[in-house]
This record gives C-alpha cells, sequence and structure tokens, in this order.
C-alpha cells in the first residue's frame, strides 16, 4: 500500500528541517491521518548527516541512506526499526488501513522480522485475526529488543514465531527503555541497602523510625494536593498505607483503599466515577478549563482491568519492583478513575507494589511521597510530559453542572503508554529515601535519645516537657530562646539551661535536620 507522503512544512507545532520528509511514525501518522501524538518524530534528510543521525529542531533527523520509501510497509519497518514503539500509533494505524493492505504485506515476506513483529503487533493489539497462515519454522524474534526495554519473560507465539515479552497485552501495555539512568538504578540494589540499614539497628528505634517516616509519608501527600489534612485524616492515609501489599491488588481492592482514604462519601461517588473528570482551572463562570481529562467512564472497568492484568504479569515476570510500581502507578493517575482522590490511591499504589514485592523492609514505608513534594515541579513534569500532548486528541464539552463530558473514543490514548520518565523519577525518589531519609531518621533518633538520657541525668522532668525542650533548642539554632525559657522553663537556672543547651548542641553537633516539624 502506496502512501501519500508530501513534505509537509511543520508536524506536530514543529518545522520539519529543510530538505528532509517524515518518516517511520511521523510519516505514518501525516500520511494516514492519524489521530495521535508523536513524541519523538523522525525524518530523513536528501544529504548525507555526519554520524548517520542527529537531534535537530525537535526531530530525530537521518541520514539520506535511511531512506525507506513510500509504501505502508517501509514505514512500518523504519519504526520497529529505528524508533522507539508506539503502541497507540501501531494501532490506529493497523485501523486505518485494509487489512488486505496488511495481509498483502505479510505474504511478501512472511519470514521477515519486522514483517512478523508488525503481524503479531496487529493480532495483538486488534484482536483480529489477518487471514495468512502461519510462519514457516524460522527463528523466532522478540516482540521488544530486550537491550533496549525492560521486558517481561518471553512467551512464544508460535503462529508468528515472535516471543511476546511486553510488560502487558493488547488490552494494557506500558513501555519501559532500558536508559543510562534507570540502569544505574536497578544496579543500585536500594532494596539490600535498606534491609542493611534496618539490620544494624534494634527493632525499637526501627518501630519509631517507620512511625516517623509514614507521617512525613502522610503529610506530604495531602500537601501535594495542596491541603494541610487534620490528624484523622493523616491517620487514615497510614492505616491505608500500612495496609498496602497485605492484600492481592484487585479492583475491589482498590476500591476499598479508596474508601479508607475518603471515608466522608457524602460528597464523593464511592467507586469507579460515573461522570466525567478533569484537572485544571475554572473560568470566571466556573466553566472548565482542563489541563488533562481522565478516561471516559464506560471505559474505566476495562482499562482498570488491564491495569490490574499488566501488574500481576510484571510481578510474576520478576521486574523490578520500582519499575513495576512506576508503570501500575502512574498507568492508573492517566485514568484517574475516581470522582476524588486519585493522587492519594497512585501514591498509595506505589507503596502497595513496594510492599508486596517485599522491597521495603517489613513494616516500613519509603516516604516517596516527602520527596515527591521536595520536588514537585519535576513531579508535575513526569505526569505533564506524558498527559498534556494527549488533550489534542481528546473531544470534549462543558456540561451544564460545570463538568466535562469527553465526546470521542480515547480509551486507547490511556492503554499504552512510555513509562520511562516516570520510573526515571519515581527511582530517584526511592534512592533518596534509602540513601539519606531513612539513615538520617535513625541517626537523629540516636542523637535524641542520646540528649535525653544525658538530660535525666541533669535534671528530673516529664518526658515530653524534655522532648519539647530538646525541639525548642534546635529550632533556635542551639540556643532556648527567651520567651520559651520565662514561659515554660522558668524554674530553670542560668546554670542548668546552658547546660541543657550544652547537652543539646553536643548530641545534634553536624546533624542537619531533616525538617524543622516536631517529630515527636
Amino acid at each position: 500500500m502506496r502512501l501519500e507522503l508530501e513534505s509537509p512544512a511543520s508536524f506536530q507545532d514543529k518545522l520539519v528541517p529543510k530538505g528532509a520528509k517524515l518518516a517511520g511514525w511521523a510519516a505514518l501518522v501525516h500520511a494516514l491521518g492519524l489521530q495521535a501524538p508523536v513524541r519523538h518524530p523522525s525524518c530523513v534528510s536528501q544529504k548525507h548527516v555526519l554520524g548517520s543521525q542527529r537531534e535537530e529542531g525537535g526531530f530525530r533527523l537521518f541520514d539520506k541512506r535511511y531512506q525507506p520509501g513510500d509504501q505502508l510497509a517501509d514505514h512500518l519497518t523504519f519504526a520497529l526499526r529505528h524508533e522507539t514503539i508506539d503502541l497507540l500509533i501501531l494501532k490506529r494505524a493497523f485501523e486505518a488501513v485494509p487489512k488486505a493492505a496488511l495481509e498483502a504485506y505479510v505474504r511478501s515476506t512472511p519470514t521477515g522480522a519486522q514483517t512478523r513483529r508488525t503481524w503479531f503487533f496487529f493480532e495483538l493489539l486488534t484482536g483480529q485475526t489477518l487471514d495468512v497462515d502461519d510462519v514457516p519454522n524460522v527463528k523466532a524474534v522478540e516482540a521488544l529488543d530486550a537491550k533496549v526495554y525492560f521486558t517481561g519473560k518471553a512467551t512464544l507465539s508460535r503462529r508468528h514465531k515472535v516471543r511476546d515479552n511486553l510488560l502487558g497485552s493488547g488490552e494494557w501495555c506500558p513501555v519501559i527503555r532500558r536508559t543510562q539512568q534507570l540502569e544505574a538504578f536497578t544496579a543500585l540494589g536500594l532494596a539490600e541497602r535498606a534491609a542493611e540499614t534496618i539490620g544494624r539497628t534494634g527493632q525499637h528505634l526501627v518501630s519509631r523510625a517507620a512511625s516517623f517516616l509514614l507521617l512525613a509519608d502522610s503529610r506530604a501527600s495531602f500537601e501535594i494536593e495542596g491541603e494541610h489534612a487534620p490528624r484523622n485524616r493523616l491517620e487514615r492515609w497510614g492505616r491505608a498505607v500500612l495496609q498496602a501489599g497485605n492484600n492481592a491488588l484487585t479492583l475491589d481492592e482498590i476500591i476499598r483503599l479508596h474508601g479508607v482514604l475518603i471515608e466522608d462519601k457524602r460528597f464523593v461517588f464511592p467507586g469507579l466515577r460515573p461522570d466525567g473528570v478533569f484537572l485544571g482551572e475554572r473560568d470566571h463562570l466556573g466553566d472548565p478549563l482542563p489541563e488533562f481529562i481522565g478516561a471516559r467512564p464506560q471505559d474505566l472497568e476495562d482499562l482498570c482491568a488491564g491495569l490490574l492484568a499488566a501488574n500481576n504479569r510484571m510481578r510474576d515476570d520478576g521486574l523490578d519492583p520500582v519499575l513495576q510500581a512506576a508503570a501500575t502507578a502512574f498507568g492508573f493517575i492517566y485514568v484517574h478513575p475516581f470522582q476524588d482522590g486519585n493522587g492519594r490511591v497512585h501514591r498509595c499504589l506505589i507503596h502497595h507494589v513496594l510492599a508486596e514485592r517485599q522491597y521495603t523492609p517489613p513494616g516500613m514505608v519509603f516516604p516517596v511521597s516527602s520527596v515527591m513534594l521536595d520536588r514537585i515541579e519535576d513531579y508535575r513534569t513526569a505526569l505533564q510530559n506524558h498527559s498534556a500532548p494527549l488533550m489534542d486528541y481528546i473531544e470534549w464539552r462543558p456540561t451544564p453542572d460545570k463538568n466535562v463530558e469527553v465526546q470521542n473514543d480515547t480509551v486507547d490514548l490511556y492503554r499504552y503508554f512510555d513509562c520511562t520518565q516516570a520510573a526515571e523519577f519515581l527511582y530517584a525518589c526511592v534512592r533518596r529515601t534509602v540513601e539519606q531519609d531513612l539513615p538520617r531518621e535513625i541517626e537523629y533518633l540516636h542523637r535524641h535519645d542520646e540528649a535525653m538520657a544525658r538530660i535525666r541525668e541533669l535534671i528530673e522532668m516529664p518526658d515530653r516537657l524534655a522532648q519539647n525542650l530538646i525541639l525548642f533548642i534546635r529550632q533556635n539554632d542551639g540556643t532556648l530562646s527567651k520567651r520559651k525559657r520565662e514561659k515554660e522553663f522558668s524554674a530553670l537556672t542560668d546554670e542548668e539551661v546552658h547546660n541543657l543547651e550544652t547537652i543539646v548542641q553536643g548530641a545534634f553537633e553536624g546533624f542537619e535536620s531533616l525538617d524543622k516539624t516536631d517529630r515527636v
């Protein structure tokens, strides 16, 4: 099948490099009029390119030797060979061309590696079967190159002689590329390092550290949403997180966790939402100005089923737990299946996967929400870099109740996504919790206990008062403020105050406070 490939001056708001023609995914989207973003478009120059390829103006510019031709098969082969896999574009291309054209392509070179991969992906993604015979005996190829992508355990598709090593299925499939950063993260052995830190620490201290880290995570998860939650809501979050991993992750379990997080159901529908949802602002009339729109309510059950099946496959195939957590949790937040509380459930799912895979020490929570709050712009970027380009392909209208209603079929926008950047962000958060937050929390408690013991040796006072004294001295750079001295510690002599300040200064010498909040 020949494609009409006139070279446009621009493509998806980017100027095409001079003297170059679109190739691969960009050529397919342009020629077939596909409704999908091309996140890393390619084009081929009419001239030689030093080093065979380079980045130019948002395009990957290839040397003229790479010119693929003008046939559908040419650009499918180019994309599968030279570009990052994009299952959304692939499925929409399959739906846009006659089956007969694809059948002719497969029959022309039935044993070709890219032909068999195309054929495999067609039947996987569309659920249809091409009218061609099973491939004859030939060496099997991988659906995804395991040197380029993180993959699952391969299962041979005998019909195509393709080893299915995807992280999901045709109903839901994330992709994670093997970047240098992720390769380095996965080699760190962070779970083992966390276990070693815990193993060197007494159980009582570990339990207290776990409580503090859980509280920090609880506070941060609400603050990310712009909320300062009261104690009872923080405790509900803590209960949900501590339950993470205890039960198999099913839709009923996710709905149950949502119910734990949002106890008051008077204004929030208790389950998969029956209406639209958007993230963004409103205009002066209260009408929506969405930055992103969640999946249509009629698609939620199928999307959640696909997400959960992919999560189970990644778990059973032994994918790195942090990568699994990223794919499951970020996939969930893109769908946005609840009316409210999606962000908190999304972060709770991270804890669920890490706990279920025994990545975190028993009873311990890595306070990833705290790191996300500290790196809130990076967090938003990780979310928006995937979601924002999809908005051009979501047709919606405002409803009478100031909500949104999606008017076109968008389900595939949520099924297939590249999770690489989100995985890099989450791994960076986990690394900080293991290398900094956990050991510093334990170190803080060691120093705090040392100060408490020495204070008791000097003066008899209730533990609560002694803890406050430590806090006040640390908050005031090693001295007790005049106001605190006159209000709560007026019974102390000047010499006693000086000695107490010296005790606290000595115990925390060289220690940088993790935060300025009351930790006791």
